[in-house]
């Protein structure tokens, strides 16, 4: 069995006595967001099911689910795998990305999720002191997941969840985690201050550069030679 596929034991908890395919798909959809599952990688059903302790039944209902957010592809034949999003999503989950995240730094944030945010800052900074690029790159979908959450709505908060899940595989694609994670970690330190000082203009417009900068390097990694 896979370490990523054993870990899940460790998520049995989470389903409590009701266990639901849509529960599933939320645990199958943070490891992906934490960096545990990479595209290309086949999804055991009998690994999983018995690592979650739920019936196949169900954990197809769960890849069914995760298959209609993109983040999982049904072969015929062959079996379940991971995807891998294509340059294409990559213009379009940034898209996406500047209405939702841009909507947000323009709110006045409350303490209870400035709290947040200042969370998944400081965590991937000690990540990175730490030289652990995976732990800075769930930090940092972190404070996005956060930064989003500004908006106050829980149907964005869930929209952010898969596309930030979606977006994680394409961090995969960096053959290079350090040289991708280290520039944001500053960047996110810069963002937060800005938003404490009540400049939420400039927070805007500095995000808009943020997700520039991060969406070229996403690009030229899928295309190096564009």
């Amino acid at each position: 069995m896979d370490n990523e596929v054993a870990d899940l034991s460790q998520d049995r908890p989470r389903l409590g006595r009701s266990s639901t395919a849509e529960r599933v798909a939320d645990i199958l959809r943070d490891r992906i967001s934490e960096g545990f599952f990479r595209p290309g990688q086949r999804l055991s059903e009998e690994a999983i099911s018995e690592a979650l302790g739920v019936s196949r039944n169900t954990l197809r209902e769960s890849f069914r689910l995760l298959g209609h957010e993109r983040l999982l592809d049904h072969k015929l034949n062959r079996g379940v795998f991971v995807r891998l999003p294509s340059v294409e999503d990559v213009a379009d989950l940034y898209r996406v990305r500047r209405v939702l995240e841009g909507a947000a730094v323009r709110r006045g944030p409350s303490e209870r999720t400035l709290a947040v945010i200042r969370e998944a800052v400081r965590d991937a900074e000690r990540a990175a002191g730490q030289d652990d690029w995976q732990g800075v790159g769930t930090a940092n979908i972190r404070f996005h997941q956060a930064l989003v959450s500004l908006n106050e709505s829980p149907r964005i908060d869930e929209a952010m969840r898969q596309l930030l899940a979606e977006l994680r595989l394409v961090f995969h694609v960096m053959e290079n985690p350090r040289a991708f994670h280290e520039p944001f970690v500053d960047r996110n330190r810069t963002l937060l201050g800005l938003i404490e000082s009540g400049s939420p203009d400039k927070a805007a417009a500095y995000l808009d550069d943020y997700l520039d900068h991060a969406e070229r390097l996403l690009v030229d990694a899928y295309e190096p030679n564009r």
